[in-house]
């Protein structure tokens, strides 16, 4: 913990943004997280400590700079007792004695539809976007970052927001298939392993000794009257998990090298062709899954090749039998492979049974995570399961029912 001269304590989850180690550091966290005033704070540091630094200080929109921001900011350096050191002209506070500034600008006028005139951003070496959930448009961050390149100077990027849809192109960019997953009060939180970014994720839970009591009592209510919600907003998880979701009894973990294991494989073409890697712990109702495979518009032969290169010739392999000239092509060259057995309601049976178990799913399965957060029902009664984002997860299903059973006929068994 960093004990700012206000008595407010800044987590000490905070102290890479005072020595990145590289030039893009990401902040993201849910409500009461202490971002915006951990990142104003090392601002108003760099503002009045170090020499020649320029700052742009920057938000999807910025209305009334002047008698919001700049006032908000400047009582900032009040309570830090640094507010002597700076002075103010229009939208830009100086400090003259190390010649470093702060330039608040907006990135779009208010009309939204043209970008702002960012005069006297020359010689950035400090670009940082707040609220950055509101920039939808890659393009018009790469311009500006892209200018952030002074010698003899430190150069950072520090990107601030509130976790949204995982369809935004920061999560795009630097975590949808460059991440750890980490437990947080229940709730699985992506950090990001891209080796360009530097990730600090924070939740209310580390800014307890700051937090109003109202403010907690809230916080624990929303946890127990709706855990989704609370998730999102408190803990700061990404929208990347639909409603009605088929498996939501998963985690990212270790695959268990200790357990038999068999390989699933769903045909593709135009969809994905996808194969995984599956061990079965049945007393402890445990689904371990390793995607190996996740290609489209591959030829029977390109299939084939992958097969035998990933399952070898002794492991079993369970495939889809909507594809017969495959499988007997992958046999033929020696591979262990049979088809599944289908039947009317062997979907939603495999489904059933597999809903029992809890699916360990490994770190570089980044498809298949993707699958288990976006496999839906098709409508309200999950009577129906909608035959999209499923290819990963039918491959594991077609094994695993295979092993825990040694059959993959489900009838009787259910």
């Amino acid at each position: 913990m960093v004990q700012s001269e206000t008595n407010t304590v800044i987590s000490s989850l905070y102290q890479p943004l005072y020595s990145p180690p590289t030039k893009y550091v990401l902040i993201t966290g849910g409500r009461g997280s202490q971002k915006s005033y951990a990142v104003s704070s090392w601002i108003a540091e760099c503002l009045t400590d170090f020499k020649d630094w320029v700052i742009l200080y920057t938000r999807w929109t910025m209305k009334n700079v002047e008698t919001s921001i700049l006032p908000e900011f400047t009582q900032k350096l009040q309570l830090l007792g640094k507010a002597h050191k700076v002075r103010s002209s229009g939208n830009i506070l100086y400090c003259d004695e190390n010649n470093s500034k702060v330039i608040f600008q907006g990135i779009k006028v208010q009309s939204l539809n043209q970008t702002a005139n960012l005069k006297g951003t020359t010689g950035l070496n400090v670009f940082v976007v707040d609220e950055a959930e509101e920039f939808v448009v890659e393009k018009d961050f790469k311009t500006i970052s892209h200018s952030v390149r002074q010698k003899g100077l430190p150069n950072v990027v520090v990107v601030v927001m509130n976790p949204q849809d995982a369809e935004h192109w920061v999560y795009k960019r630097w975590i949808e298939k460059t991440h750890r997953m980490v437990n947080l009060d229940g709730c699985q939180v992506p950090i990001s392993t891209h080796s360009n970014v530097t990730h600090i994720h924070t939740t209310w839970l580390d800014n307890l000794t700051n937090l109003d009591p109202t403010f907690i009592a809230d916080a624990m209510q929303m946890r127990e009257e709706d855990r989704d919600e609370y998730n999102h907003q408190f803990l700061g998880s990404w929208l990347v998990k639909k409603k009605g979701v088929i498996y939501p009894n998963w985690e990212e973990g270790e695959f268990d090298t200790s357990l038999p294991c068999g390989f699933g494989l769903d045909f593709g073409f135009k969809n994905p062709d996808a194969m995984v890697k599956v061990a079965v712990d049945v007393p402890r109702k445990l689904v371990y899954l390793h995607e190996e495979m996740y290609e489209t518009g591959q030829s029977d032969d390109q299939i084939r090749d992958g097969v035998l290169r990933i399952a070898g010739t002794e492991n079993l392999v369970v495939a889809d039998s909507n594809e017969p000239r495959t499988i007997s092509n992958i046999a033929s060259a020696g591979a262990n492979i049979e088809p599944v057995q289908k039947y009317p309601g062997c979907v939603v049976d495999r489904i059933r049974k597999m809903k029992k178990f809890k699916w360990i799913i490994t770190r570089t399965s980044y498809n298949a995570k993707f699958e288990f957060n976006n496999y839906i029902w098709a409508n309200v009664k999950g009577e129906v399961p909608k035959d999209e984002n499923n290819h990963a997860i039918k491959a594991g299903e077609y094994i695993a029912t295979r092993l825990i059973d040694g059959s993959d006929f489900l009838a009787d068994n259910m």
